[in-house]
């Protein structure tokens, strides 16, 4: 087995050595060996991918789809994507030349990223937020501006956003999530058109990720492209709304010059991607808009579920309005030290769920559980964190 050669390890100076790994994964691996360990960490789909779907990627093997396809994608996926948009956010975009299919919406924003900063620019970031957002703007030397919404009920306020632009005037970019990994709160169309004169008074390019846009219970999800589309870089995927994580498709829509831009980056990093996958993504952006409803009728069965009791053993849990995940104050014996809680409910209780200090700021004192899991698997956690919180307490 090889090993470096000795001169060569001084000379590394990869930047990659100063960042950390996503702080989802990292403490996902240090419990995902416990025996018997129900894991609720992960934002994995338990559902299977729709039949159509999977039967579309077989029919492009068996055809023969193997060259590469275009480098933006292929034409239908894109205009797929395009219809899309347009029929669930009355958002209009070019399949030609403002629509990028990606390796999912991680490669969408690692190519937006690399190709919008340069170091020292300023990314404002409400947090908590997706973990992967921070090395992204790590490895290209950007700046994270973070906005703690754990006092607005973790959605970014018009105030806030006035507040840190004043004290960061020259801040390039704003990174919104909605619905939010791992807070599952939206914004409404209500504070998303307070937002936006903000947003264009001060320049700033918007990189919206809404991989969870389809999965929104009770109300539509709005992208805040419909108020500011020169100047918004949507991100989306099949990931979540049609169980597709393993098939890595997700997109960037946005103005066609950013886009060109991006689409450089993209070609770089991956050329292009896989033709199954596109032929697959593509059948269910056409004929598969009721798979995400049929999902949302499970989800939200088990988020009311799992809120509920939750509730009950003493864990406050606010009701997520997207997503699949649910955002839990610890017991206050543990102060903010949500790591502790996390280990100690892994290692004596066997469930596994993710601390809030790995989103950022704001999410310390938090865990985080995902009820994408089986309604089994969530009843049996459920009792099992109970009886753990009991024979605390009664200690």
């Amino acid at each position: 087995m090889p090993q470096l050669a000795s001169d060569l390890t001084q000379i590394i100076h990869s930047p990659l050595e100063k960042i950390p790994p996503s702080g989802i994964r990292a403490f996902a691996q240090k419990i995902d060996n416990i025996p018997g360990l129900i894991k609720l960490t992960l934002g994995e789909p338990d559902l299977n991918t729709p039949e159509h779907v999977k039967q579309a990627a077989v029919e492009s093997i068996l055809n023969d789809d193997s060259h590469y396809s275009a480098q933006r994608g292929t034409l239908r996926l894109r205009q797929a994507i395009s219809h899309f948009l347009q029929r669930e956010q009355a958002l209009a975009y070019d399949p030609d030349t403002e629509i990028i299919a990606t390796v999912g919406a991680t490669e969408a924003l690692a190519a937006t990223m690399l190709t919008l900063f340069q170091p020292g620019d300023e990314v404002i970031v409400p947090t908590p937020s997706y973990a992967l957002y921070f090395p992204l703007l790590q490895y290209t030397k950007a700046k994270a501006v973070t906005i703690n919404t754990a006092k607005s009920d973790f959605v970014l306020t018009p105030q806030a956003l006035a507040q840190t632009l004043a004290e960061h005037p020259a801040a390039k970019a704003i990174l919104l999530n909605y619905p939010t990994n791992p807070t599952g709160r939206e914004c409404s169309p209500e504070v998303l058109v307070q937002l936006a004169p903000l947003i264009a008074k001060h320049h700033l390019y918007v990189i919206s990720d809404e991989i969870y846009s389809e999965l929104t219970y009770d109300f539509k999800h709005v992208s805040v492209a419909h108020y500011l589309p020169e100047r918004t870089l949507l991100i989306n995927g099949l990931s979540k709304s049609h169980a597709m994580t393993g098939y890595r498709i997700g997109y960037v829509a946005g103005p066609a010059q950013l886009l060109s831009l991006i689409a450089k980056m993209h070609a770089f990093m991956v050329t292009a991607p896989s033709n199954p996958a596109q032929a697959a993504a593509a059948e269910a952006l056409e004929n598969g808009a009721g798979d995400p409803a049929a999902a949302r009728v499970i989800y939200q069965r088990r988020r009311d579920y799992i809120v509920k009791a939750l509730n009950d053993v003493g864990l406050k849990t606010q009701t997520s309005e997207g997503a699949f995940y649910v955002f839990s104050q610890i017991p206050a014996e543990y102060g903010t030290d949500d790591k502790a809680f996390a280990l100690d409910l892994a290692h004596q209780a066997k469930v596994g769920g993710t601390p809030g200090s790995s989103f950022g700021e704001g999410g310390e004192g938090y865990i985080r559980f995902s009820y994408a899991a089986s309604d089994q698997e969530l009843q049996v956690a459920m009792k099992r964190i109970k009886k753990f919180l009991k024979e605390r307490g009664s200690k």
